[in-house]
């Protein structure tokens, strides 16, 4: 397996794990209906431009490739809040390689590229419901920093934690 910066061209794939991650993980903790609609076709051009406008290595899309194909990404950027601190707002891996590491060795590529843009701090967000994502961020040293929001995908009330680590 290998990480590499993402490319215009995998932007089909990447839509295609945002999806099915999207489909497994978040099974019961959002509606349903919601995550039966969602559809890879329809995330894709979103993608590609995201992916286009990357600013390596302040912002980005990672990839995590096996010789099946992309198997997992991550996406991060300044921080909508303090720009001068990281946000990874996506990291997610097609849901047959959980637990195969995967998504630790894409998390160890993304922070010393947030290092190389001399963010010093890195923020996400997480459900906070998603016991197996917490548990996943809390093993690689994120902690929730006492920030909460509440977000309405697909018309249910979800709370997100915002967890926090210091990069170097």
């Amino acid at each position: 397996m290998q990480t590499r910066q993402a490319r215009p061209d995998d932007a089909s794939a990447v839509a295609d794990v945002y999806v099915r991650s999207w489909q497994v993980a978040f099974a019961g903790l959002v509606p349903q209906h919601y995550l039966n609609a969602m559809d890879p076709s329809r995330e894709e051009s979103e993608w590609k431009t995201r992916i286009a406008q990357t600013r390596w290595p302040w912002s980005g899309v990672l990839v995590a490739e096996t010789k099946a194909g992309v198997v997992g990404f991550a996406g991060f950027g300044p921080s909508q809040e303090t720009p001068a601190v990281a946000e990874i707002g996506t990291l997610y891996a097609m849901p047959e390689v959980w637990g195969t590491g995967i998504g630790k060795h894409l998390m160890l590529a993304t922070l010393p590229t947030l290092q190389q843009a001399e963010y010093t701090q890195a923020t996400l967000w997480v459900l906070e419901d998603n016991r197996r994502a917490r548990r996943f961020y809390e093993a690689a040293g994120w902690r929730a920093d006492g920030a909460a929001v509440e977000d309405t995908t697909g018309g249910a009330s979800l709370n997100k934690l915002r967890y926090r680590r210091p990069l170097g």
